[in-house]
């Protein structure tokens, strides 16, 4: 077992292992398949202006299945359980096989096959239901309450939401992957209006949602954070405007989240390199002879895929096609080694790559994923980068983004920056953006703070494929600090 809890069986885990051995009793004769069962619930609650919003709450069960038969590969996705139900899904993914031995792609033969027996839970140490609907309610509505500071914040918002994902993973050469990933997520938002200027501020762990239980809000700062935030967001709209020109840029971990997503993960996904999302989400920069030679970065640049960070959004014991996940580096001291392919993306492409196959549900089939894409620390601390600065801006948190569909050029910008003179932080400044071109970004790189600095964030809403796929991504990182950069101010 790669993570264990002391917390009993997750609701439904028997009926599935149960429905899963009706299955396997009744299997239709092919090559290979595989079943794989989900049960998810999730809810979401949000107070607005003191007002508490309409919640959220949902629950899906189902199971995707796979068959490899002659010389094809078919999907078919049931909410349908029963043995009659699974029966006509499988019936539709021979069909579907059939019509693949025809005009697929590549060859059946490369379809991964697994065998593995795991299991994974999530470590939750205050489960969700501990709280009752009242005093989650009554959280949200102080914290809410806490970003009052007066008429110039002109709207206030609070929320916090739980997911909880079962999935059992079997197949005709004997798997059984058993992973339960329960997930906590919080935050908060003010926004300020004064004199035609309007700005707005988060925090309260909006961009820090990770697995876990209750026991993630003694470090969002949901209720500790909101008078930072609404008053951070008054003087974003009485700050000048952020200078542009060519100057250095240091990026804390709230914003190197979306640098190391758009500019490195997307583009290592090896469904992109082979153009398999040419249609919808673009192609990459990146080809497939670039792996074990090609300058990604400088020096200090060290990102690694791994599983295994406890709380992170991403961490589990293997990915949906069943491939065991482990620690690896997709880029060393610089250099690129590694895309982000699973298994039938590496035999396609004949790169090594990561245990990255993965579904956004049970009517999903397993597409490559970014999963944990973390940038490793080095030695330096954050106050020694800011002494190394001449003249630079300091940028925290995402506000947007725009990248081209090869994922080369784009441009960012952030909620909040503080200048950099003379190797010390100044005044805040509103609207900063920066833009630049992924290698030679990459390549700027002249610092990153060491192992006390990292923080692990993470984004829940990353899109990919035909028909969409949003999935939990983790990302970790440190401040890192750029040189001679293209930054620019005056907002969007």
């Amino acid at each position: 077992m790669s993570t264990a809890t002391a917390v009993s069986p997750t609701p439904g885990a028997d009926a599935l292992r149960a429905i899963a051995r009706r299955f396997a009793d009744a299997a239709p004769a092919c090559d290979y398949w595989t079943l794989r069962l989900v049960d998810e619930t999730y809810e979401g609650l949000a107070v607005r202006d003191d007002v508490a919003e309409p919640s959220s709450i949902g629950a899906s069960r189902g199971a995707m299945v796979t068959l490899v038969t002659d010389g094809g590969v078919g999907y078919a996705a049931t909410a349908d359980l029963s043995p009659a139900g699974l029966a006509a899904a499988a019936g539709q993914a021979a069909t579907s096989a059939a019509l693949h031995a025809r005009l697929g792609l590549f060859d059946a033969k490369l379809f991964p096959r697994t065998s593995v027996r795991d299991s994974y839970e999530t470590q939750v140490k205050q489960p969700w239901a501990q709280m009752t609907l009242a005093d989650k309610l009554g959280l949200l509505g102080d914290a809410c309450a806490r970003l009052d500071l007066g008429e110039r914040i002109v709207e206030r918002a609070a929320w916090l939401g739980h997911r909880r994902v079962h999935q059992l993973l079997v197949s005709s050469d004997g798997a059984h992957l058993d992973q339960t990933l329960s997930y906590v997520h919080s935050g908060l938002a003010a926004t300020a209006h004064i004199a035609g200027q309007t700005q707005t501020r988060t925090g309260g762990g909006h961009d820090r949602p990770g697995q876990g239980g209750l026991e993630r809000l003694a470090g969002a700062g949901l209720l500790d954070d909101a008078e930072r935030v609404a008053t951070e967001a008054i003087a974003l709209c009485e700050a000048p405007e952020c200078p542009s020109g060519q100057m250095d840029l240091l990026l804390l971990p709230s914003q190197m989240t979306l640098q190391i997503h758009e500019s490195i993960g997307h583009p290592l996904e090896l469904d992109r390199i082979l153009g398999d999302e040419r249609n919808y989400a673009g192609l990459s920069f990146v080809t497939p002879d670039m792996f074990g030679t090609y300058r990604y970065g400088s020096s200090l640049l060290n990102v690694t895929f791994d599983p295994g960070v406890a709380g992170e959004l991403a961490s589990c014991a293997a990915d949906d096609d069943g491939t065991p996940a482990k620690r690896v580096h997709l880029i060393r001291d610089g250099i690129l080694e590694r895309p982000l392919g699973g298994e039938l993306s590496q035999r396609r492409a004949r790169l090594a790559g990561v245990a990255c196959a993965r579904a956004s549900g049970w009517d999903r089939p397993p597409i490559d994923r970014m999963a944990n894409i973390n940038l490793e620390p080095n030695e330096e601390a954050l106050s020694d980068m800011i002494a190394r600065v001449e003249r630079g801006v300091l940028m925290d948190t995402n506000r947007s983004w725009s990248i081209d569909d090869s994922r080369n050029k784009f441009q960012f910008s952030c909620q909040l920056g503080r200048l950099i003179e003379d190797g010390e932080l100044r005044g805040l400044v509103r609207n900063p953006g920066y833009r630049g071109v992924s290698a030679r970004f990459w390549r700027s790189l002249d610092g990153v703070g060491g192992r006390e600095t990292l923080e692990v964030r993470g984004v829940r809403n990353c899109g990919k494929g035909e028909p969409n796929q949003s999935v939990y991504v983790g990302h970790a990182s440190p401040p890192c600090l750029f040189r001679d950069i293209d930054v620019f101010g005056g907002g969007l």
